[in-house]
């Protein structure tokens, strides 16, 4: 099997699906700049992160986003960086270049009706050659939408001093189902200064759960078989020294895993300033959750040192990842079943009618392994009925663009994240305007892969189910059981997955805008009017 790209591409996901996902799950971020006189505060909200750079170090970047939850049309943005200049270099990013400067003002006029993904401008930062370490400022990040408001918002540029950490590029383990695995994962300062203070953030655990979890460790658990975490060590990293984690840092596999399965994980080291720049990208930098109760995670050989209060950023960041792959070996699979609805109503009525599947085992079905099960549920809705609300965990397939969530098809292929355990469902609720009278059906029918193609779960007989409409002798009051095709399944209520799926689709469209090599942002397009 081909090995994945190392962190250059990886990063934005452990960025986005990790710190995206923890903010998605706490209050907006309140972050709204100074409104100009006369305009409402909550009129535009923005937010744009710091960067911190060191004199030779590589390029960063400062994105400016809107928290408006529309469009704002035709707007501008004025970037004054008088209070950066005696130290830093700002430009614009890359686009159309017809933004105007004059002395430290840079303006653009950036038409953004046809772009609603609110990411308003991205500005390259370099040190100066003669920047001094602890010089900072801020630019002020002005923006104008006609209609909306004017609203500033201030990003600070910061000069660090400039270190080296490096990591092996892999790490290969070996498990067995319920067995629990050491991770040697070290790092090495290569460069000439002393590294004051480290950060260790993973993204996984995928087939592993953290054997502990420790009182310097920061947890973040999803509902989509991964728990990224950080861990901070205050300890100082001589040039040329090399420490490792102890060797209770270990993982357990699932006993129910799908095997024989691949996965791969990833752990990337951060200077304690890189790591808070890291965690701004999309909002304020903050906790990523709860820490741990076991003792703390140590570093060997260690030593005792206070951190210093300047603060520091790598200036090579392509060789600060390592990839974890995991190889599970046995011998287990799983038997999905489809489950389908019984609804009634008159005409008119919008009714709720909720399909899925449900995992009769032994395996996890959805497992994130490279040979785990991937199930996608294919709803076929009856002539009769129009779908008026539909969970953006499912598309129209014969539409030429993606749009989740897209009510009117007849069609529909609904993928929920994460995985499933031997007896959990996975359902998609629909809301089903009911437009003629009398008996209609229609289908659900599950498709299984593994790996890069199809392959038959342990009982594809149960793979298809039906879509009752008003039955003859039906429940007249409507919303019934879930008939099962195939024998599969016991009706009953399913989960509804919709919110999780659109924060997938949100990933996804993040992911596009983000880069791998300056370890933050990458070049995104400046929308200008030309």
């Amino acid at each position: 099997m081909p090995h994945p790209s190392p962190a250059r591409r990886w990063l934005a996901a452990m960025a986005v699906v990790g710190l995206l996902a923890t903010a998605s799950a706490a209050q907006p971020v309140a972050a709204v700049g100074a409104p100009a006189a006369g305009q409402p505060v909550a009129a535009l909200g923005l937010y744009a992160n710091s960067a911190i750079v060191a004199p030779g170090g590589p390029r960063k970047w400062v994105a400016l986003h809107s928290l408006a939850p529309q469009s704002l049309g035709t707007y501008t943005v004025r970037v004054d960086r008088s209070g950066v200049t005696a130290f830093a270099d700002v430009a614009e990013g890359e686009g159309r270049r017809t933004c105007t400067t004059e002395g430290p003002v840079i303006t653009c006029v950036i038409d953004g009706a046809n772009e609603p993904d609110q990411d308003l401008l991205t500005l390259g930062v370099t040190a100066r050659p003669d920047a001094q370490v602890g010089q900072r400022g801020e630019l002020a990040l002005t923006v104008t939408a006609p209609g909306v408001g004017t609203a500033t918002y201030r990003s600070t540029v910061s000069i660090g001093e400039g270190v080296d950490l490096a990591t092996a590029p892999d790490v290969d383990l070996n498990g067995t189902l319920g067995s629990t695995v050491t991770l040697p994962l070290s790092v090495t300062n290569r460069g000439a200064t002393t590294a004051h203070g480290l950060v260790l953030y993973l993204y996984g655990f995928n087939g592993l759960t953290p054997a502990k979890r420790y009182e310097n460790c920061e947890y973040v658990d999803l509902d989509q078989d991964n728990s990224p975490f950080a861990c901070t060590f205050d300890d100082s990293l001589a040039p040329g020294e090399t420490v490792a984690v102890d060797s209770t840092f270990a993982g357990t596999v699932g006993a129910d895993t799908w095997a024989p399965n691949l996965y791969y994980n990833f752990g990337y080291w951060f200077t304690p300033a890189d790591w808070e720049e890291f965690q701004s990208q999309y909002r304020p930098a903050e906790p990523l959750g709860p820490k741990g109760t076991d003792p703390a995670l140590t570093l060997v050989p260690a030593t005792d040192t206070q951190v210093r209060g300047l603060g520091q950023t790598d200036t090579r960041f392509v060789n600060n990842d390592t990839t974890i792959t995991l190889t599970v070996a046995g011998d287990q699979r799983a038997d999905v079943a489809a489950v389908g609805a019984t609804v009634s109503g008159a005409v008119g009525a919008t009714v709720a009618t909720t399909v899925g599947y449900v995992n009769n085992g032994p395996a996890r079905a959805g497992d994130s392994g490279q040979q785990g099960l991937a199930v996608t549920t294919r709803v076929t809705l009856p002539a009769g009925v129009t779908a008026v609300t539909v969970p953006n965990s499912c598309v129209d397939p014969t539409d030429e663009e993606w749009r989740p969530g897209k009510p009117g098809a007849r069609l529909y292929e609904c993928s929920g994240p994460g995985g499933i355990a031997q007896g959990e469902r996975m359902g998609f609720e629909f809301g089903l305007r009911i437009d003629r009278a009398g008996s209609q059906t229609g289908a659900v029918a599950l498709r299984t892969r593994s790996g890069s193609g199809p392959i038959a779960d342990l009982n594809p007989a149960n793979d298809t189910a039906t879509i009752l409409i008003n039955p003859k002798g039906g429940n007249p009051n409507g919303n019934g059981g879930n008939p099962n095709g195939g024998g599969g399944g016991d009706g009953g209520s399913l989960p509804i997955t919709g919110t999780p799926v659109g924060l997938i689709a949100v990933v996804g469209a993040l992911l596009v805008g983000i880069g791998a090599g300056g370890f933050l942002l990458t070049r995104r397009r400046t929308r200008v009017e030309a």
